[in-house]
């Protein structure tokens, strides 16, 4: 093994509380069968025993997550997915719990062994362990985004109920009353429920299902967001363990490979900013022939005249031209909320302008060798001077009405 793994497992909030998650099993099963030993508890003793069903539980949930993270040339990806295939397991592990629990419940026989009332004291004090455990590990298994250490968790509550049925059959005894069967049969009902949702779960990332809707439109947002990008064509993702792998095909509004390729880097930052556990996110991205082009123009007054101050221009025309019916197809009027600001007025404007994905910017005044001719021209929009004295003879000299 080497150090940097261990370096790297010793620092993981996941591998810890799945450290601590055995050593938990390992003392409640020692407890009980002290108890068992004690007292001559059946039950106790045969709780002990399902225990033990949770020892090798966790024993895999850490060689899960231990091996997950490796990257080989064999597995490039990494080995992920045997955290959702350890969940799986511990769902198949409360399957066969809610199997003991019923078949008790049915079948099983009362003991006669005299309990005193030490023991009653003693099972309840180990009752909550499991549900305060279970909850702070399932707590941390949804912040770090494990589904071994969450189902994992969910087994610890599970165990909750599993507990009240030996504390339930060593009351009744004590008291007279057999009141275990039924809690039993309830109990192993809510086990089956809490397996299989655990279950599904495991399984749609094995088969590889999509991520949920939710997460996916915040990566197309996040994309669209970028002023590079003219459309986004297609986002697909799918889950991996704990991780998220993005697939996107976008068109950009830039033709330079170059630009093309530092907006494909930034794209990425944005998304895993957005959405947390990103593993990896491969981008497609092509040219998009043109079908629309849409001119940001500057204007000093709503008559529609032309401003020769980029910055300080009070309000904006968005024109939508139709490339391929050659005409105007809408237009827009945005007030600059930015004009009155007395420095660095003209970056703000243009980022503005960007989140309205112009293809051209026209103005009074050249751009060209100032920040906001810098910023437009990064995104890939052409910025134009003007001699026209309003927006109509703008429009008219594209030879579109």
């Amino acid at each position: 093994m080497q150090v940097a793994a261990d370096a790297k497992y010793g620092r993981d909030p996941v591998f810890r509380v799945a450290i601590l998650s055995l050593l938990v099993n390992l003392s409640l099963v020692g407890i009980k069968l002290a108890l068992s030993s004690l007292s001559g508890s059946l039950a106790l003793r045969a709780d002990a025993v399902h225990s033990m069903v949770d020892v090798f539980g966790s024993t895999a949930l850490i060689l899960g997550i231990f091996i997950s993270g490796r990257k080989s040339k064999s597995f490039p990806y990494g080995l992920y997915k045997v955290e959702n295939l350890v969940a799986v397991i511990i769902s198949l592990l409360l399957f066969l719990t809610a199997y003991e629990i019923a078949r008790e419940a049915a079948v099983g026989a009362t003991s006669g062994v005299p309990y005193s009332g030490w023991v009653l004291v003693a099972v309840a004090a180990i009752v909550p362990i499991p549900f305060l455990f279970g909850t702070y590990e399932m707590k941390v298994g949804e912040r770090y985004s494990s589904p071994s250490l969450a189902a994992d968790g969910r087994q610890f509550r599970a165990d909750v109920l599993t507990e009240l049925v030996v504390f339930a059959a060593v009351a009744g005894q004590f008291f007279g009353l057999p009141l275990d069967r039924i809690a039993a049969a309830i109990i192993a009902v809510l086990i089956i429920k809490a397996g299989w949702e655990i279950l599904v779960s495991g399984m749609r990332v094995l088969l590889d299902a999509s991520i949920d809707p939710a997460t996916l439109k915040k990566i197309e947002e996040a994309i669209e967001a970028n002023p590079e990008v003219s459309a986004v064509e297609e986002v697909t993702g799918r889950n991996s363990g704990r991780y998220l792998f993005v697939e996107a095909k976008v068109a950009f509004r830039v033709t330079d490979l170059a630009r093309a390729h530092q907006a494909s880097q930034r794209i990425e930052r944005d998304i895993r900013e957005a959405v947390p556990n990103v593993d990896r996110v491969l981008i497609h991205y092509e040219p998009r022939p043109r079908t629309h082009l849409r001119y940001a123009v500057a204007l000093a007054d709503l008559e529609g005249k032309i401003s020769s101050h980029f910055g300080e221009s009070p309000y904006f025309a968005l024109v939508d031209f139709n490339l391929k019916e050659e005409r105007v197809e809408g237009q827009t009027i945005l007030a600059n909320p930015y004009k009155d600001m007395e420095k660095g007025k003209g970056l703000k404007v243009s980022g503005f302008l960007l989140s309205h994905k112009p293809d051209v910017v026209v103005a009074g005044e050249s751009l060209e060798g100032k920040g906001p001719g810098y910023a437009l021209a990064e995104a890939g929009v052409e910025t134009v001077r003007t001699e026209a004295g309003n927006l109509r003879e703008v429009v008219e000299g594209m030879g579109w009405e």
